[in-house]
């Protein structure tokens, strides 16, 4: 397996900042250190083109993102001030999708300590989310023939508003988003398949429920998974309203990842959000979803 990394390339974000940018770095280090993954496994991720992200993106944005030219309101609502940083990171984590996309067809299974960017609309970043990931990877092995049908798994918390808008016209991808009735998002758009849990929902009915829903997924008979692993459902998460164990998040993995690996699709792994107080909590639920991974 290989698992790409952006964590090279540092947010810079100032003193107080509300976003964990460390927990990259600190995921990288827990995985080595419990022996989950070994160092030959990890690539840095390569950095995109503004070309390469304008397959899913308007080309006015990526040049304003990667210029500074980008009004301060717009990166309010993105959520960090702008800095070459930014760009440099971004850049890093959509190559890596991309990256670990492609090395999923090959190898079965693979995923970046990154991603899951699914708040990034067409010409406007939101909610942390600067560029879209898997809209970007979707886009990009769909153009080169690499595959006819993708399947998007997005359980973060949080609805994946802008996988849904950039993605809604196509035929050849289904995009599943499990998330809070009463989060973030408060405008929710339409997935292929959306659906809504109440505040505080724990591990029993969440899992129920994602056992109910997967079939779709199957059915649609896709040739990739992009699955978006959000730990924001722990109850740790000052985010997420949720009330999930650790084992609860890691059944769930095993859904999606045995599901697939069953009928033989391959799936590329996108961290997506984890926000716990402290945010060791996050990191420890981001590496089950490694040992899941390898097992």
């Amino acid at each position: 397996m290989r698992v790409f990394h952006a964590d090279r390339f540092s947010l810079n974000l100032p003193a107080g900042a509300r976003f964990p940018g460390a927990k990259y770095a600190m995921l990288r280090r827990r995985l080595l250190d419990k022996g989950i993954i070994e160092d030959a496994m990890l690539v840095p991720s390569p950095s995109a083109s503004a070309d390469d992200i304008a397959v899913a993106h308007d080309p006015a944005y990526v040049d304003a993102i990667r210029a500074g030219t980008i009004g301060a309101r717009d990166m309010r609502r993105i959520g960090f001030p702008w800095s070459v940083h930014i760009w440099e990171r971004a850049a890093a984590t959509m190559g890596g999708a991309v990256a670990a996309a492609n090395a999923a067809l090959e190898d079965g299974v693979s995923g970046q300590l990154a991603g899951g960017a699914h708040h990034a609309h067409f010409s406007f970043g939101a909610g942390y989310c600067v560029f879209n990931d898997f809209a970007i990877a979707a886009l990009t092995l769909l153009g080169a023939g690499r595959v006819r049908r993708i399947a998007i798994v997005d359980l973060d918390v949080h609805q994946g508003d802008g996988n849904a808008a950039i993605l809604k016209d196509r035929d050849d991808v289904f995009v599943f988003s499990m998330h809070g009735a009463r989060n973030f998002p408060f405008r929710k758009e339409k997935s292929t398949l959306d659906v809504e849990l109440p505040d505080g929902v724990e591990d029993a009915d969440y899992l129920r429920t994602l056992a109910e829903l997967l079939p779709a997924v199957w059915a649609f008979g896709p040739d990739l998974i992009l699955y978006q692993a959000g730990v924001d459902p722990l109850k740790e998460d000052r985010l997420g309203r949720m009330a999930l164990t650790h084992q609860g998040l890691i059944e769930r993995d095993r859904m999606v990842l045995d599901g697939a690996k069953k009928r033989g699709v391959p799936v590329s792994i996108g961290i997506g959000g984890g926000y716990a107080d402290p945010i060791e909590a996050s990191v420890e639920a981001y590496a089950n979803t490694w040992r899941v991974a390898l097992t």
